[in-house]
């Protein structure tokens, strides 16, 4: 912990010049007594460090010294500065990581260029929550994150479509996919393929002793790409043909990437009439739902069933709001 307080400070002397004892004691919550006595250790480490007495003093550093992170170009580091990432690292419990490499990337750089790396990560932000949603509020992120850290098993109770069921697993990584957090962790029963599960839907979470053996090349990065992949082609069960206003194939658009290109296709060659479109649906019940949405600028042609559906449903609606 000492020692990881010694390069902070040091590196907080190089980015922002002469500080006080109780500045850098309130930036690390000691007490000043202790900043005096690791000044001291960097001091006797060779550090050119010294203090300036009076009101305006502090300590910093003897001019022109500096320590470089190697390695990175100043282009490399900057891009490194982009906003977005201190939210998700937060979550997971390495805040406190992020500060201190943003440090140590400052440490890397020029003077002239810090200004420049402190602009770009002012001026560009990664937000991956979509409109009107919320951040996945996941309580048990941080312990799940060390547990993947550590390589430790974990048991959970979990909260899955068809009922609670109790899992123990091998945590293999951690993915933030529009502002919902998934687990990627193979079970430790049969030691079958790595599957996904939302970290919201775990209700008990207890982190064993024991630990595991990641699986051989495993890389979290393709097997996310192609579980998505698959899961994008396999939800699709059926397609349903639509006869769409122009406003109609906007709204469509809205429902996903497949409807989103099937309507810019129609929307090509439309005008200003309505056309007929087929569109792929996940089953009749999630569809009914979705087509809700279009209101009076969408008409279902088939199937059968799920016409029925969206009758009964507009007749629902009615005698609700007949009076």
């Amino acid at each position: 912990m000492r020692a990881s307080r010694l390069l902070s400070i040091l590196l907080l002397l190089q980015t922002r010049g002469r500080m006080t004892a109780e500045a850098l004691a309130a930036e690390f919550e000691v007490s000043v007594r202790t900043i005096y006595r690791d000044i001291d250790q960097l001091s006797a480490a060779g550090t050119p460090v010294y203090a300036d007495r009076g009101r305006s003093g502090g300590f910093q550093l003897m001019d022109g010294y500096r320590t470089r992170l190697t390695g990175l170009t100043d282009a490399e580091a900057e891009t490194l500065f982009l906003g977005g990432l201190s939210g998700p690292a937060a979550q997971m419990g390495f805040s406190g990581a992020v500060t201190t490499m943003q440090l140590k990337l400052l440490a890397a750089l020029p003077p002239e260029r810090q200004a420049a790396a402190e602009r770009l990560a002012g001026r560009f932000h990664l937000d991956p929550v979509g409109w009107y949603q919320t951040a996945d509020e996941a309580e048990r992120l941080p312990v799940i994150a060390q547990a993947v850290w550590n390589s430790r098993r974990i048991a959970v109770r979990y909260e899955s479509w068809k009922g609670e069921v109790a899992r123990a697993l091998e945590p293999l990584g951690l993915i933030l996919k529009a502002g919902l957090w998934y687990l990627a962790a193979r079970p430790v029963e049969g030691r079958g393929d790595p599957r996904t599960y939302r970290v919201s839907n775990i209700l008990e979470l207890t982190v064993g002793e024991a630990t595991f053996e990641r699986p051989a090349g495993f890389d979290l990065a393709a097997w996310w790409a192609e579980t998505s992949r698959r899961f994008e082609a396999d939800i699709f069960t059926g397609t349903a043909t639509l006869r769409v206003s122009k406003a109609g194939l906007k709204q469509l658009a809205k429902l996903g990437a497949e409807q989103a290109r099937i309507a810019a296709e129609a929307a090509a060659g439309a005008g200003e009439g309505w056309v007929v479109v087929t569109v792929p649906i996940e089953s009749v019940e999630h569809a009914a739902v979705d087509f809700l949405r279009l209101g009076g600028e969408a008409e279902i042609l088939a199937p059968a069933a799920l016409r029925d559906a969206m009758r009964e449903t507009a007749g629902r609606l009615a005698q609700l709001y007949r009076d």
